[in-house]
């Protein structure tokens, strides 16, 4: 009866022990259990956090190169003007087309008084031959330049004014010649007749260049 009981608490004590050691090792497996689950979200929210930043990122880079875009755009819609028309012409603009009008008749009247400056200091000849012959050097270097300028208003001006501009020219030359001639009859016989003949055809033609640029050049 003793050695019996004796069995039975030691077949107790042997029961609580390993229920004791399987509530351990259950309350072990719980706590690993929460600890890797706890790890799990903490890994998922840094993840939906890189994520979610990655996206941002993606956004506002997509969203600067947007604007980007949309400025080179604008930017090139802006400096794309019309060059031509429907045709295919070039477009004239009207203040270039004035400015080189202006800046062609500031050419010529620098050019004139250039021209003149140089005539004033040309050392003057002492023979009567020699004297003659320079006049007939300036008379042309002058008449080869009113050649020129007439050429340039044919440009300038329209159907209209060139007609009338050519009448007047027409009647300058006339007048040109016959003001010539009366100067060197001042000397009619003598040896400057003819020097002062086309000393005068010289002067007149250099101030009807004046004349032309002034009032008809634009």
């Amino acid at each position: 009866m003793i050695n019996s009981r004796k069995y039975l608490i030691v077949f107790l004590t042997v029961g609580l022990g390993i229920l004791a050691a399987c509530g351990d090792s259950t309350v072990e497996s719980s706590a690993k259990s929460s600890n890797n689950s706890s790890t799990q979200n903490d890994d998922s929210d840094i993840s939906n956090k890189d994520g979610t930043a990655s996206e941002e990122r993606k956004t506002e880079n997509s969203s600067g190169v947007n604007d980007k875009n949309q400025k080179s755009d604008q930017e090139d819609t802006t400096d794309k003007t019309p060059t031509s028309n429907e045709d295919g012409e070039p477009l004239k603009s009207d203040n270039n087309s004035n400015e080189i009008m202006e800046s062609k008749k500031d050419e010529y009247l620098k050019k004139l008084n250039e021209m003149e400056e140089s005539d004033r200091y040309t050392e003057a000849k002492t023979t009567i031959v020699e004297m003659e012959e320079q006049e007939e050097e300036r008379y042309k270097k002058w008449d080869e330049e009113l050649n020129e300028i007439y050429g340039v208003l044919k440009e300038q001006l329209n159907t209209e004014q060139m007609e009338n501009l050519r009448e007047k020219q027409r009647d300058w030359v006339t007048h040109r010649d016959e003001a010539a001639k009366v100067a060197s009859l001042k000397y009619e016989g003598g040896s400057t007749e003819s020097l002062e003949y086309v000393a005068t055809q010289a002067s007149l033609t250099r101030k009807r260049c004046y004349e032309l640029v002034s009032k008809y050049m634009k």
